[in-house]
Parts: C-alpha cells; sequence; structure tokens
C-alpha cells in the first residue's frame, strides 16, 4: 500500500471553451469536476497501475464533503482524510479548444488550526507504521495555518518507521524538506533554480542532492527527467514531443516513480515509466488523467541514458 499525502486538496473544475479570449464573455462547451491537489493526482494514477493507495491531507465544508464523495467512487482508493472547520478549496481550469492551451486558477485553502495540525500529525504517525506500507509521497503546497517545517516533521516520522518518502513541494517547505534527508525529491526546473541558485540542471541536482535528498529527480517538461542518485544518474527522454494540457504531468511522473519504488524498479525503469506517463497525461482530454494507449505506447520508446555522474 502507498500512502499519498495532499495537505491542500481542491476539488478541480475544468471548463472547456471554443476559444479563450480576454474581456469576454464565454459559452463553456464541457465542464468536469473531480478530486484534485497533487497528491490525489498522484493517487489516482497509482490506482489506475493497480496499487492500493489510501490518501490523507485535510478536507472541509461542502467542497471538502463532494470531494470525499467523489473519492469514494475510485477504485483502489482509501479516504484517510482528516476534517477541517474550513472549507476545501477550488482549483479552475479553463482549457482553450483552439490553442489546447490551459489557464489555472488556483484558491488558496482554509486555514488549519493549530488543533486541527495536531490531530493530522497523530492520523498520519498511525498510517505511516501500518504494515505492508511501501512508501510515501507528500505532495502540493500547504494550506494556511500549517506551520512552514510541515514536511521535515513528516518526512523524519516516515523515516523513523522506515518507510521511504517522496517530496514534491516547492519554496521553503522544499528547503526545508529536503534537509530532513528525504529518499527522493521531484522538483521541476524553476523549483531546483529556486532551491540552489543555478539554472544549469546538471549542476542544480547535484547541489539539491547534496543539500540531503537521497535522489534528486528534475522535471524538465518536455525534455523529461534528469535524475542524481546513490546509484548513479540518468536522463530520462521522450521518444517524441506531444501536444495538450500539461497540468498534472508533473504528478503523473511522481506517480511512476512510487510505483517503481513501491515494485523495487531499477531506476531506469522507473524513469521510463515516469516519463511515459507524464506524456501520456499531457495528451488526456481531462487535466491530470492519463491516456492508457498512449502510455503503453511510449513506455518502451523512452531513451534512459546515464549521462549524469552522481555526486
Amino acid at each position: 500500500m502507498i500512502l499519498t499525502v495532499t495537505l491542500n486538496a481542491a476539488l478541480d473544475i475544468t471548463y472547456r471553451v471554443p476559444a479563450l479570449t480576454p474581456h469576454a464573455s464565454h459559452r463553456v462547451t464541457e465542464v468536469t469536476e473531480r478530486p484534485g491537489g497533487k497528491g490525489l493526482n498522484v493517487a489516482r494514477v497509482l490506482a489506475a497501475l493497480g496499487h492500493d493507495v489510501t490518501v490523507t491531507g485535510f478536507a472541509g465544508g461542502d467542497t471538502g464533503r463532494t470531494l470525499r464523495e467523489r473519492l469514494a467512487a475510485e477504485p483502489h482508493l482509501t479516504d484517510a482524510l482528516a476534517p477541517v472547520a474550513g472549507a476545501t478549496r477550488r482549483t479552475l481550469a479553463v482549457v482553450d479548444a483552439a490553442t489546447g492551451d490551459t489557464t489555472q486558477l488556483n484558491e488558496p485553502g482554509p486555514a488549519v488550526t493549530p488543533a486541527e495540525w495536531t490531530a493530522f500529525l497523530d492520523s498520519y504517525e498511525e498510517l505511516v507504521h501500518r504494515e505492508g506500507l511501501t512508501a510515501v509521497a507528500l505532495c502540493g503546497s500547504l494550506p494556511p495555518g500549517v506551520p512552514v517545517g510541515a514536511y521535515a516533521s513528516l518526512i523524519r516520522s516516515a523515516r523513523t518507521a522506515r518507510v521511504p518518502v517522496l517530496l514534491d513541494t516547492s519554496g521553503e517547505p522544499l528547503r526545508r524538506g529536503v534537509a530532513a534527508r528525504p529518499d527522493i525529491v521531484k522538483p521541476n526546473a524553476d523549483e531546483l533554480a529556486e532551491l540552489t541558485g543555478s539554472h544549469e540542471p546538471a549542476q542544480a541536482t547535484r547541489d539539491a542532492r547534496r543539500r540531503g535528498a537521497h535522489a534528486v529527480v528534475a522535471s524538465l517538461g518536455a525534455e523529461g527527467l534528469l535524475a542524481v542518485t546513490a546509484d548513479g544518474g540518468w536522463r530520462a527522454r521522450p521518444p517524441k514531443r506531444v501536444r495538450g494540457n500539461p497540468t498534472g504531468a508533473g504528478d503523473s511522473a511522481v506517480a511512476g516513480l512510487l510505483s517503481g519504488l513501491a515494485e523495487r524498479l531499477p531506476w531506469p525503469d522507473r524513469l521510463a515509466r515516469a516519463v511515459a506517463l507524464s506524456a501520456a497525461t499531457v495528451v488526456a482530454p481531462v487535466a491530470g488523467e492519463f491516456d492508457p494507449s498512449t502510455y503503453r505506447d511510449l513506455l518502451p520508446r523512452v531513451a534512459v541514458t546515464g549521462q549524469v555522474t552522481a555526486a
């Protein structure tokens, strides 16, 4: 079983319009609504790959109730979300059908009280000590009221329980989380540059690993992934560029890395899976889901080369 943590869960709403024009009124041709937030996106992809996943984090208000009702219909997913008094946020994606571009609007999330945070920590401790847990993913932004060092605390708890942990966040939570020595961190190029001060991906990835992470897998968008680990370094590239909506592509990459970790695959196989899933998410009609046929087509054709020297 894999545990994903989404402290700032969301109800994702996607509008499709024929063309998005600033300052104009638009007729929406299609609306989709589903549970969201990075960790829930990761969980959905893991479940589609056949893994049993428990999801935790916070949910509250009418939006949170709707989110949990939707989760109940998802196979392979167990809901362990903690209640909060505030309302779960919404995210709105507007997809321009003419260009394929997406405009994203993200609410900040509910304010979490000290008592709610303490209750969550107690629940999390129980979850990471459950028998059969193979990995933990800590994903996304922090809602108001949650300490900036929250992920560092959760990483230390997972390591005490001897459970591998992956961190996917940004800014100060990433900086503090890396120092707690997670097994994997998965920043994108901008997050990596902010963390290390270097805009050269290979150097920045090595620098990030020196800060405490056991492995760093940098997402380079359409150029694939760059990984520096204790076992060596690799670059993984998709066989072709794909067009579409990149929303959720990074979350699918995290799911690929986690599933490979749980299945004890070698690093090149984990990276190939992550790249193929990420590309298959870009071409999917709904943001944050992946197209299975595209994934199966791309997986054997992802190029993985050992061009990076581990620090």
